[in-house]
């Protein structure tokens, strides 16, 4: 269907593609994968004539249309949601104004038998096939249907545009482009801006899909999901793999260590080769042969190998201060904008040191919560922050945040205090700001090294609460793992906002799901959570008849009910564990004592004390004492064993 031939780009003197060759089919789902700077989205924008070979060629056959979503885009327009969704059905609305025409052309006609005639019946029957096949008498169905998928609300559809945000604005485009039912979608990150709920829609639609797609994401489960073939661009050249992401990260794994093998053996041969040359280069009976081995050399096509990418962000969170044991708590929260409710009547609870997910449809409150917890935004009843908090907060907006007449390194400068001043610039190396990338304005920046940037603040201080709202958009895969390991590693209080079900796998314990102006607590993982509610996709959780059981999830209520059993218990615990304490030192004061009286029966010095009758009886006295002190020992440490083994 797009044939790529022979491809060759350069940009400041470096291919970014040299001979490149490979065919887009229809109904392939192909995930473009590579190092960030290898050309991922080049080669999208080659397919929409955005850029343009030096050499070779992309041929999008006449009539195969694109759908191009790109990473970032300025929207303007001026009108509803609706209406701006609507806009995607050119063709069909303007065959609907021909058709319109056609009639009233010919209804004015009698020359029923002319030629003239009889070519406007032929044209208002192909325009009428063509309104048909495209599906033309439910446009407005459509729409509204694409446009829930995505998360927008009926009372959404008549709202003005310019009154959504950044991200919704994109999946308004996203909408537009879904309707436009084109040959190939090209997509540059399309799950960024989307919600969990959204993102498995639009899994389900691109797996239903009858045309091919080509897609950029850092979103693993989604190519999973999505992908049947993976093209990776590595050094100027693509491998092409027919399977999804994690099978070709299996079988890239092992063809590296097949073409490993074969570099080292050609390494081996040239380098005999070349000996062999500087050997005999000047003997005349070895003329022909040494001839014959620079020719050889000559022709050997040379075995390039990708260098790992050793770069990473190596990130260490420093030791998180001790905070209270309440963290953060909501009696009877309620948040409003003017004309919508957000959050109604919430009763929260967070403790020290664990780790919680935020999920749900954009606009149901995880981000209003967020920068309740923060202080930044007021609401009505009690929203309180535990004894000696100190929150890191990553906002999903963090780009905006930033001053971009700064540098990198005055970004930095501005928040840092203290003995940590001195590590700036060892800091800014750990997230991939080194030599001149330091003195970059934050307006040049991408969005991942915004992202890594606002990640870097982060480390400046000691922080016992993270509070990260989609802290993995713009970051590619392997910086994503690197900061999943360092949460992993982190030992405060973790709140995430994500929508990434793999980063957010295994990393936190507890889920709290914001539906319908409320929060209810699901202990487990992402995947559990999901499994548990027996769905394939997030998208049912808008059923009012599926529940959770009552042992898979807990309202806000009830874990107010539970934290204050756990009081009891954790009371009991600490009673406990004081007196043994207690007893602990009292045995250690009574063996210390008989080891000096022992010393001193033993050795028989100072013959006056011996003769002191009260002697023995003060040992005898000290030793049942001890006793009787293991046994309470023994006694207190069976009774928190059988405290804890019940639980609370």
């Amino acid at each position: 269907m797009i044939s790529v031939e022979n491809l060759s780009i350069q940009f400041n003197g470096y291919y970014i593609f040299k001979n490149v060759s490979f065919l887009v089919n229809p109904k392939d789902r192909i995930g473009l994968v590579g190092k960030n700077g290898a050309g991922k989205t080049t080669l999208l924008k080659t397919f929409k004539k955005m850029v343009l070979p030096d050499e070779g060629e992309v041929v999008v056959p006449d009539g195969i249309r694109l759908g191009y979503l790109p990473q970032q885009m300025i929207i303007r327009d001026n009108t509803t949601l609706l209406k701006e969704t609507l806009s995607a059905f050119n063709e069909i609305n303007t065959l609907k104004k021909e058709i319109q025409q056609l009639n009233i052309e010919i209804s004015h006609r009698e020359d029923y038998e002319s030629k003239a005639y009889l070519n406007l019946i032929q044209q208002l029957t192909e325009k009428n096939d063509r309104f048909h096949l495209l599906e033309g008498t439910n446009i407005e169905a459509r729409a509204e249907q694409v446009l829930k998928g995505l998360g927008f609300e009926p009372g959404d559809f008549h709202r003005a545009t310019k009154e959504f945000s950044g991200g919704w604005r994109m999946r308004i485009e996203l909408a537009k482009i879904l309707l436009q039912s084109p040959d190939v979608f090209l997509f540059d990150e399309p799950t960024n801006h989307l919600d969990i709920e959204s993102i498995q829609w639009l899994e389900e639609f691109l797996q239903n899909y009858s045309g091919a797609a080509i897609i950029i994401s850092h979103d693993r489960a989604f190519l999973d999901n999505v992908t049947n073939r993976t093209v990776e661009i590595s050094m100027a050249k693509i491998y092409d793999y027919s399977v999804p992401y994690s099978k070709y990260v299996e079988q890239r794994k092992e063809r590296r260590e097949h073409i490993l093998a074969s570099y080292r053996n050609q390494q081996k041969q040239i380098e005999e080769t070349k000996e062999f040359i500087e050997r005999f280069r000047y003997k005349a009976t070895k003329a022909v042969q040494v001839q014959s081995r620079i020719k050889q050399l000559d022709k050997l096509d040379i075995i390039e190998i990708d260098e790992e990418d050793k770069s990473a962000i190596k990130i260490k969170f420093p030791p998180a201060p001790r905070s209270g044991t309440i963290v953060f708590e909501a009696d009877n929260l309620s948040k409003s904008y003017p004309g919508i409710e957000v959050l109604k009547n919430i009763d929260l609870i967070i403790e020290r040191g664990e780790r919680v997910a935020f999920i749900g449809k954009n606009g149901a409150g995880k981000t209003t919560l967020s920068k309740i917890i923060m202080g930044t935004l007021d609401c009505t009843g009690t929203a309180r922050i535990g004894h000696n908090v100190k929150i890191g907060y990553f906002a999903q907006n963090q780009d905006e945040l930033m001053d971009e007449s700064k540098t990198v390194l005055e970004t930095i400068d501005a928040v840092a205090v203290g003995d940590i001043r001195s590590k700036i610039r060892d800091i800014l190396g750990a997230f991939l700001f080194s030599g001149e990338d330091v003195d970059k304005k934050v307006k040049v920046l991408s969005g991942g090294e915004r992202s890594r940037l606002a990640l870097a603040r982060l480390l400046l201080k000691p922080y016992n609460l993270l509070l990260l709202d989609e802290p993995t958009n713009h970051l590619d895969m392997h910086s994503k793992d690197v900061l999943k390991q360092a949460l992993l590693n982190y030992d405060g209080t973790l709140i995430v906002v994500s929508h990434d079900r793999e980063f957010l796998e295994g990393l936190t314990q507890k889920l709290f799901e914001f539906k319908d102006k409320k929060i209810r607590e699901f202990r487990g993982g992402i995947y559990e959570f999901l499994q548990k509610k027996k769905i394939a996709s997030l998208k049912d959780l808008e059923k009012k008849d599926q529940v959770l059981s009552p042992e898979d999830t807990k309202t806000s209520s009830d874990n107010k009910i539970d934290f204050l059993k756990k009081k009891e218990w954790e009371k009991e615990v600490r009673k406990l564990n004081n007196q043994i304490t207690k007893t602990e030192t009292e045995i250690e004061e009574l063996e210390n004592s008989l080891e000096s009286m022992d010393n001193i029966l033993s050795t028989g010095e100072n013959s006056e004390t011996l003769n002191n009758p009260d002697l023995f009886t003060q040992y005898e006295s000290i030793r049942k004492n001890l006793e009787e002190k293991m046994k309470n020992w023994e006694d207190l440490h069976n009774k928190i064993e059988q405290l804890k083994n019940k639980g609370f």
